[in-house]
C-alpha cells in the first residue's frame, strides 16, 4: 500500500486537498489532527500523561482536554511544545498505523496520512511520497484567526513554532501552491496525480 505523506503549516489548506484528492480521484485520507483529539479524549492514557506532566490546569470543568490552554502553553515554550509532540506522537501513529492495516486489509492501495507534524512524528520515513501544501503567510494568518477564532498574537505564535516554507519546498516530493483560486488547487492536484500514476506510485 503506497502511503502519501501530506503536511504543510497551519492555515496552509491541507484539507482542501485531501477533500479534493478524495472526490476527483478516490484517494482517502488519514487526518492526524482528528486522531489527536481522539487519543487525548478524557479517560484516555495519552490525557493521563498529559496531565501527568502540565498538571490538571489543562482540564475543563468536564476534565476535558482545553486545547487553548495547552496551546497557550506550549507556543510559549518550545521545550513544552517538543514534550507535548513526544507523548502525542507515540499514541497518534500507533493509531495512525492500525488505520493504515485495515484499509490495506479493505483492499485499498493508497492512503494520505494528512500530518501537520509529519517531519517532526518521523512518519516521513514511512511514506512513499511526501506532498507539502504551502501559502503566503498572511493568508495562514487571516485563514487559522478565521478557522480557530485566534487574535492576531495567538496566530503568528502558532505559525512561528512551525517549519516554514523553505523547509517544506526542500523536503517534499511535490509542492501545492495555496495562494489563489480552488480551480489553481485542482490543477496542481491533477498534476500531481498524473505524476503518482506515470512513476507507479500509487
Amino acid at each position: 500500500m503506497k502511503k502519501i505523506g501530506l503536511t504543510g503549516g497551519s492555515g496552509a489548506g491541507k484539507g482542501e486537498v485531501c477533500r479534493i484528492f478524495l472526490s476527483c480521484y478516490g484517494i482517502e485520507s488519514i487526518d492526524t489532527d482528528k486522531i489527536s483529539r481522539e487519543v487525548t479524549r478524557k479517560g484516555s492514557a495519552c490525557l493521563a500523561e498529559l496531565t501527568q506532566y502540565f498538571s490538571n490546569n489543562i482540564l475543563d470543568e468536564n476534565q476535558e482536554l482545553d486545547r487553548k490552554k495547552l496551546a497557550g502553553i506550549v507556543f510559549a515554550d518550545k521545550s513544552k511544545l517538543e514534550i507535548l509532540n513526544n507523548i502525542t506522537h507515540f499514541y497518534i501513529l500507533e493509531e495512525c498505523g492500525d488505520r493504515i492495516e485495515n484499509m490495506e486489509a479493505a483492499g485499498k492501495t493508497a492512503v494520505i496520512i494528512d500530518a501537520p507534524l509529519l517531519f517532526e512524528s518521523k512518519f516521513n520515513k514511512k511514506c512513499d511520497v511526501i506532498i507539502s501544501v504551502i501559502a503566503e503567510t498572511g493568508l495562514r494568518l487571516e485563514r487559522v484567526m478565521n478557522r480557530d477564532n485566534l487574535t492576531l498574537e495567538q496566530a503568528v505564535r502558532r505559525i512561528e513554532n512551525q517549519k516554514d516554507n523553505d523547509f517544506f519546498t526542500r523536503n517534499s516530493t511535490f509542492v501545492i501552491y495555496n495562494n489563489g483560486t480552488i480551480k489553481e488547487i485542482e490543477r496542481q492536484v491533477g498534476d500531481i496525480y498524473t505524476n503518482l500514476l506515470k512513476y507507479d506510485l500509487i
